[in-house]
């Protein structure tokens, strides 16, 4: 039920009556944010008292409530002027019943809209490389690539996941130095260096430390940094037989790695794209470039000169003649364009690659234009723990999953005492482990940093993960209760007055549409924390299974109908909801 929009077409044909010519896009019509003044608010007499014969704006609203008293739409029950000209709508208690209803019948598909219109959309997010640490920026960076995915793919968007990957480059030379370090320097692994390294190399931690010891040299000593500069070369040339070998194990435990991670994340991707497959187009694009003087040669680097356009300059080709992530990055928007023809391609990094972005997509304005409007960059600030920043240069590296295990073990510690086999405790625990992480992340705008709380982010009440989960397991219990009760949902047995609960629950489509097109999953969580709110009221001020209430069925409804739409908004967070806890 589009209220909204009905009520915008009602008051555009209000003003026609009086006069006046308007588009729906010149006037807004929201939610009230005290409900005590009906359910949704206008300022049009406001804006129009300008262009109307009646100045006065009070006067302009009270000749468009008239207009709309002679054709009052269905689910509208009153109207009334306020302030200086603003004009409230009640909704009739008839209109939630029956919007109640469609929330059932529609179930999971409840909260859908049309936004994207079956475009199709390309998400790029997570981007972890092989070679290294999958740490908790790569966490923070699922948490909201994942979930602009889900309220996109409810917008009617044909989504596509992806996943971009640095297979190649200078950290993959830095990790098989550190690797051939670690192994060659041990004389029991020296003998047979290719069967040892099969055991060696299955373990994804070697790997991490391996590029923190390569790293380091690479700052440090000028002879490790010449081999280094050699193996990236190699790397890309694919002739060397060693580096050849530690590259593939490296490269395949990585990925298997990371995999094991996305499931715990409840994200599955669609397309996998890599620098190894970006690389040389990328060049070739960037040398072709060089004459028509998008490019241009410097002391034997290629660059793009940035300054010409209020930007910073960037290499995109070294004096090595291999390509940079910015060269790869353009290789990418075309390479990704031609595997999957893209209405619309967000790409979501941290804000520190910010500046980057902005030369890296001017440069490619200027070769591909249509494929530049179709980008969107989104950034997103830094995950923090209190003990501060974290460096997978120095090998100060907070993995994605060491941090999700500390939550668990975390929640497993508040459950300690609950009725429940371990099994299922382990079970519950990881799902609100992972909800608790990701309704942190989620709950911020996107562009700020954030510092993870363990105590916050796991309390079951306030705001929070669990608080949220907690919610719906309380009214999911409720409903058991009614069901062992002999107490059936049931909508039509509905009291005189319109509850609370039922006017947030109204707004859900509105917000998942807003969050839509603004790419904020924040007005979600926002939303469900004054939803959850307004129930466990509505749950403390009445007896909701109780068989002398001859509401009591409606208020049983009410309930699964609550349990349906939380349930609906924490999937598009990414945050999956346990039957108990």
């Amino acid at each position: 039920m589009d209220i909204r929009n009905t009520l915008k077409k009602t008051i555009k044909e209000a003003l026609k009556e009086l006069g006046i010519e308007a588009n729906l896009s010149d006037f807004v019509v929201e939610p009230t944010a005290d409900l005590k003044f009906g359910d949704y608010q206008t300022n049009v007499s406001l804006i129009f008292s300008k262009k109307s014969v009646i100045k006065n704006p009070r006067e302009l609203a009270e000749k468009i409530k008239e207009k709309i008293h002679r054709n009052m739409p269905v689910g509208l029950e009153k109207i009334d002027v306020a302030g200086p000209g603003f004009i409230n709508f009640y909704l009739s208690r008839q209109f939630f019943t029956d919007l109640d209803q469609e929330i059932l019948t529609d179930g999971d598909n409840y909260g859908r809209n049309n936004l994207y219109n079956n475009e199709l959309v390309v998400v790029e997010y997570t981007d972890p490389n092989p070679f290294k640490d999958f740490h908790i920026g790569h966490l923070m960076n699922n948490t909201i690539g994942e979930s602009i995915s889900r309220i996109i793919e409810a917008g009617g968007a044909k989504l596509v996941r992806a996943c971009y990957q640095g297979d190649v480059g200078l950290h993959v030379a830095k990790t098989i130095w550190g690797v051939r370090k670690m192994l060659i320097d041990s004389p029991e692994t020296k003998k047979d260096f290719f069967g040892n390294f099969l055991g060696f190399g299955k373990n994804p931690k070697i790997w991490g430390k391996a590029y923190a010891l390569g790293a380091t040299k690479y700052e440090e000593d000028e002879t490790a940094k010449k081999e280094i500069v050699e193996i990236n070369k190699k790397v890309y040339e694919r002739n060397d037989q060693t580096v050849n070998h530690i590259y593939d194990v490296g490269r395949k435990v990585s990925l298997e790695a990371f995999e094991k991670i996305y499931k715990k994340l409840d994200t599955k991707f669609n397309e996998y794209f890599f620098e190894s497959q970006t690389t040389k187009f990328g060049t070739e694009l960037v040398l072709k470039n060089i004459d028509n003087g998008v490019f241009e040669k410097s002391n034997g680097a290629v660059i793009f000169r940035g300054e010409n356009y209020g930007l910073h300059t960037r290499v995109f080709i070294n004096s090595e003649g291999l390509p940079t992530y910015d060269a790869k990055d353009l290789g990418l928007a075309k390479y990704k364009y031609d595997r999957v023809p893209y209405d619309k391609s967000i790409v979501i990094t941290a804000s520190e690659q910010d500046e980057y972005f902005k030369v890296m997509l001017k440069a490619l304005e200027q070769i591909y234009p249509d494929l530049a409007k179709k980008t969107t960059h989104l950034s997103h600030g830094m995950l923090r723990l209190p003990s501060g920043k974290m460096s997978s240069r120095t090998g100060q590296v907070i993995t994605g999953e060491s941090l999700l295990e500390d939550i668990k073990v975390n929640v497993l510690e508040k459950m300690k005492d609950r009725q429940m086999s371990d099994r299922e405790k382990n079970v519950v625990a990881e799902i609100v482990a992972v909800g608790a992480l990701k309704f942190s992340i989620l709950k911020q705008v996107a562009g700020k940093d954030i510092i993870f709380d363990f105590d916050k982010s796991l309390s079951f009440e306030g705001d929070s993960g669990p608080y949220l989960q907690y919610s719906y397991v309380r009214a999911m219990s409720v409903c058991e209760k009614a069901m062992n009760n002999g107490i059936k949902a049931d909508l039509l047995k509905m009291p005189a007055e319109t509850f609370e609960l039922e006017k947030i629950l109204s707004r859900f489509g509105e917000v998942v549409e807003r969050a839509g097109g603004d790419l904020a999953p924040h007005y979600i969580v926002t939303y469900l924390l004054d939803l959850a709110s307004t129930f466990n009221t509505f749950y403390a001020n009445n007896k909701i299974v109780d068989k002398d209430d001859m509401y009591s069925p409606y208020k049983v409804a009410l309930t699964e109908v609550f349990a349906k739409v939380i349930k609906n908004g924490l999937n598009l967070l990414g945050i999956k909801v346990p039957e108990r806890m």
